[in-house]
């Protein structure tokens, strides 16, 4: 009797560690984490609710089902409309910062940041460095940032994203008669960047667009500039569009205002007809596209052996 309890004792023994041997060890286990991938999507940010809906969410849209297997988030890099949105509407919306310390605190392990700057100027460097201080600290096992709307020139082999900008914005020129232009207004500033818009203007004339003038709020090219040209060129009538993501104070006020500083009253003043077309890069379906373009090369990059550096 004894021999036959032993006997069946060693019976279930074996049964049981066979079992156990048979399943994956916890350090075989595939991490809960694996496969968590996001794009953070970065604009400088708006006040202005309708124009936020027309460009910033719909270029978010329009990359949010171009890769349904990311998860899409927003966040801007201004502080202070971050802080006036908070305080007027009662909106959280996070920094670049907090967007990635969320996400990694949620177990992502992939992230695709893709700014929506137009130049790689101060704004991108500031997105830029965030992402470079979470890469030194492997926050995430991928990381990558998206280049701005205008960034590589098309020389030794790179994309051309001067002529691909060109292209989406003449998507909204109207149809221009003898002695008729567009001027397009960019923002501009102190930093080296602003020499994109020089460049931007080559691009326009190359392209074929004699007709098109391009000016910064601040810097260079500037608006005076630019009215000499139109009188060189016996321009009489000029149709006024931002060349901005959005289409808030710069290009209501600045732009289009009826006050005697804003750039339509200075063109009326100097004799030019003038139209205005108020609506930010960010409802150009060309210009969304340019985004989408620029997060599948920072996928690429991500994945490549040899990645490249923007």
């Amino acid at each position: 009797m004894k021999n036959l309890y032993s006997l069946i004792t060693g019976i279930l023994l074996l049964a049981v560690f066979g079992c156990v041997s048979l399943l994956p060890s916890p350090a075989a286990a595939a991490p809960a984490n694996a496969g968590k991938k996001a794009i953070l999507v970065v604009s400088f940010g708006t006040t202005f609710p309708e124009t936020m809906k027309t460009t910033i969410e719909a270029t978010e849209n329009k990359i949010r089902a171009e890769f349904p297997d990311y998860e899409v988030r927003r966040a801007f890099s201004s502080r202070i409309i971050i802080k006036r949105l908070a305080e007027r509407d009662g909106i959280k919306v996070d920094t670049e910062k907090q967007a990635l310390d969320r996400l990694k605190a949620e177990g992502y392990t992939e992230v695709i940041v893709q700014p929506m700057q137009i130049t790689p100027g101060e704004e991108y460097e500031l997105i830029a460095g965030v992402v470079k201080h979470a890469q030194a600290a492997k926050d995430f096992e991928k990381i990558a940032i998206g280049r701005p709307v205008l960034y590589y020139m098309g020389q030794e082999g790179q994309n051309d994203d001067y002529l691909a900008a060109v292209k989406a914005v003449a998507t909204q020129f109207p149809a221009l008669k003898k002695n008729e232009a567009v001027m397009l207004m960019g923002h501009g500033g102190p930093h080296p960047a602003t020499a994109a818009y020089g460049v931007l203007q080559a691009k326009l004339n190359d392209a074929g667009y004699k007709n098109a003038y391009v000016f910064t709020v601040e810097g260079y090219p500037t608006f005076e500039g630019a009215i000499e040209k139109l009188k060189a060129d016996k321009v009489k009538k000029v149709t006024l569009m931002p060349f901005m993501l959005v289409a808030g104070d710069h290009a209501n006020n600045d732009m289009a205002g009826d006050e005697k500083d804003s750039f339509k009253s200075q063109l009326i003043a100097a004799g030019f007809k003038v139209d205005t077309y108020i609506h930010g890069l960010g409802e150009n379906a060309a210009i969304q596209d340019i985004y989408v373009e620029h997060v599948k090369d920072a996928i690429a990059d991500l994945n490549s052996p040899v990645a490249k550096k923007h």
